[in-house]
């Protein structure tokens, strides 16, 4: 049985809605807070739940027509527990139960000792979490999950079988919750949250967990020079905070698209990307074409140059002369005021300090080396931040990949051999709902890549603050979401797309703190939880620092345990 004294009693419920808990007569409502977890422990199994709701009980209706006097203290104490009591509402989330991993740390010991001892230890390895398909009997207690039970929920960072990763707190524990990085980097992931809730630091916060115990390589469009070399803190007081290339600097490369803008900020061993009219295509001016005032008709006429012309249909048409745009419509069956209309219109790009009529030599390839050895990719736009600068430098360089990985995972399928399998691409974007619209999601290549999910093992992180501008389907695909405080309705109800007993969660959505707070729901965590997220500071920058998490894998404890976790079935 749980040590801890029981907090409540089971009084009614059902699997769909939930359970209701009548709390004790000595434990106050008001130690209850929207998403504490809570252990009910059943006859054969601990029920981990989640509280969703609170309220106020009375045994009579005659104590609500006729309540005490606020004076009467004495009335007040004897009606409490009794006459008066609180209640709980929880959503059951898993059933935990003995199971037979325990064997794995055996086996693993033959290997490593002590390693294996530390894993016994912390792991709470002789449990197993069932998705919730009952519930607890009447009269079963509530109590407060402990360090255990969230150890054998959630894990812990140092697990040899798993590459997981501490993202903050429960609300009100002490007791790290971790997220299984191979699984967060194999499907797509958000990260929601309206403006001012810390979106930039939590992003920065996972991308650096990511690059340090390498489930991924990153690649990272920049918009507002955040994650590259350093950034702004939040609080009263101006300073600032590491960036990724300052914590990983062997393991991280700046690319600038605004050279000038990144020098003066100090950023060391920044590369240079431009990018030549010839690199871009017309699917890529139609993700812009809002942003460019384009018609349909002169995408249309677009095509008609593009197969006169080539890829140099750009510079050819920006030197064309009214008179030969004339001779051009009357011999290829063009309109001339459309054509003229794009003319003018894409002049805007030479506004554009990274677009140049001609390049010495390919910067997108050299980005793309760069990710083929492993590693991780900061794109900065400077100056360039404007909505138009970053929808077009990143649906180049993004089409451009993918197209790569779409042939390195087909000889991987063809050859079977594992050197010949792509590294794993995690791609950043924030003002996501721009790139995933409905209008537009079709067009773009982020659509493509997020309903294909790990097929070319590339996936997205978005980042948006408004995640219904985001298409459902879309959002269907998302595999972990980690979402700040939202006020809107339809935000909230975007978040909860494709997630089963969401209904239950709006309320906890709705009373984050407005800082450092979030729901992380989804493919990386057995369950949805609320979390304290960890602080991004100088602790983290030492905690990240102390384990070289990439030698992990190649213990013989690693090896052992997951030769042995394969023999049992897992």
């Amino acid at each position: 049985m749980h040590p801890e004294k029981p907090l409540g009693s089971v009084i009614q419920g059902s699997l769909s809605k939930g359970l209701e808990v009548r709390l004790h007569p000595d434990v106050s409502v008001e130690e209850m807070r929207v998403g504490k977890f809570l252990v009910v422990q059943g006859t054969r199994a601990r029920f981990f739940c989640m509280l969703t709701d609170v309220g106020l009980g009375t045994a009579s209706a005659r104590i609500m027509a006729n309540p005490p006097e606020p004076s009467n203290t004495f009335l007040q104490e004897v009606l409490a527990g009794t006459g008066t009591y609180g209640t709980a509402e929880l959503a059951p989330m898993l059933m935990i139960m003995e199971e037979k991993r325990s064997s794995i740390v055996s086996k693993a010991k033959k290997s490593s000792k002590s390693k294996a001892a530390s894993y016994e230890a912390n792991s709470s390895a002789d449990l197993e979490l069932l998705p919730v398909k009952t519930i607890p009997s009447h009269f079963s207690q509530v109590y407060d999950a402990s360090s255990r039970d969230f150890r054998a929920v959630f894990g812990w960072e140092d697990d040899p079988l798993r590459r997981n990763f501490a993202i903050g707190e429960p609300i009100d524990m002490a007791v790290p919750v971790c997220l299984d990085l191979d699984r967060f980097v194999e499907r797509s992931n958000g990260v929601f949250g309206k403006s001012g809730t810390g979106k930039s630091f939590l992003t920065r916060l996972l991308l650096a967990g990511v690059v340090r115990k390498q489930a991924a390589v990153n690649l990272i469009f920049d918009m507002h020079s955040e994650y590259g070399w350093e950034a702004a803190s939040e609080g009263k007081t101006f300073s600032t905070v590491k960036g990724l290339r300052q914590l990983f600097p062997g393991q991280v490369q700046v690319f600038t698209l605004d050279p000038e803008s990144t020098k003066r900020r100090g950023v060391k061993d920044a590369q240079e990307l431009y990018i030549s009219y010839d690199q871009i295509e017309i699917e890529d001016l139609a993700l812009a074409r809002g942003e460019l005032n384009l018609s349909e008709t002169s995408l249309e006429n677009a095509v008609i140059l593009r197969n006169e012309f080539g890829k140099g249909w750009i510079n050819r048409l920006m030197n064309m002369s009214n008179e030969e745009i004339q001779e051009f419509c009357e011999v290829k069956m063009g309109n001339k005021s459309s054509i003229m209309a794009l003319q003018r219109k894409l002049i805007r790009l030479e506004d554009m300090s990274y677009i140049r009529q001609t390049c010495p030599h390919n910067y997108i390839n050299q980005l793309m080396r760069c990710i083929e050895a492993g590693k991780h990719v900061v794109v900065e736009f400077g100056s360039q931040s404007n909505l138009l600068a970053y929808m077009l430098a990143t649906n180049i360089i993004t089409r451009r990949i993918h197209a790569s990985y779409v042939r390195k995972a087909e000889h991987f399928l063809q050859t079977k051999q594992v050197e010949d399998k792509p590294r794993q691409l995690m791609i950043t974007i924030e003002e996501a709902h721009r790139f995933l619209d409905s209008g537009t999601v079709n067009q773009t290549i982020f659509g493509t890549i997020a309903r294909e999910m790990r097929k070319y093992f590339v996936t997205l992180l978005v980042v948006d603050q408004r995640p219904s501008g985001i298409d459902n389907e879309v959002m269907s695909q998302i595999g972990t979401r980690i979402t700040a405080l939202l006020n809107d309705e339809k935000d909230i109800d975007a978040i909860f797309t494709g997630v089963s007993g969401g209904q239950s969660l709006r309320s906890v959505l709705s009373k984050l703190d407005s800082k450092q707070q979030a729901l992380v729901l989804g493919h990386a965590v057995p369950m949805p939880v609320v979390v304290k997220t960890r602080s991004y500071d100088q602790k983290f920058y030492q905690e990240i620092g102390d384990t070289d998490w990439s030698e992990l894998p190649d213990e013989p404890l690693f090896a052992a345990a997951k030769a042995a976790k394969a023999d049992l079935g897992f």
